[in-house]
Formats: structure tokens, sequence, C-alpha cells
């Protein structure tokens, strides 16, 4: 399969791996996001966490929502 950003996806794929290889199932969020924030500093990828997003809505000027990504 053939990305746009084939090096990153790669990295971003193969630290979820690791990540999931090594902890495995059963534990809260924030641990596998400590995890995999972990394996994309060692992999060399930039990154935030915890971002803030506003949801807009077709032509509605004021956003109707947020949300908080995870990764960004």
């Amino acid at each position: 399969m053939i990305f746009k950003y084939e090096d990153i996806t790669k990295k971003i794929i193969g630290a979820s791996f690791e990540v999931h290889k090594f902890l495995g199932s059963g534990f809260q969020e924030v641990i596998y996001q400590r995890a995999l924030a972990y394996e994309f500093y060692q992999a060399g990828l930039t990154f935030a966490r915890e971002i803030e997003q506003h949801i807009y809505y077709k032509n509605l000027p004021e956003p109707i929502g947020t949300r908080r990504a995870d990764f960004v």
C-alpha cells in the first residue's frame, strides 16, 4: 500500500504495534497514550497531545462544540 506520507505512517503504525505487543489489552486509555507518546518520541515523530479542536457545522459561524484529540 502506498501512502502520501509513507515514512511517517510506517512509524505511527510501528509504534502502535509495539505498544500493543508490550502492554496487551486491559489498561486505561492514559496508559496507552503515555506509552505511545514514548514510542513516537523514540521514532523521532513530532506531535502534540490532548489538543482541543472546534467542531463546525455547515455554514454556522460559531463552533457547535469541541473535541479533544489524543495526538496531532
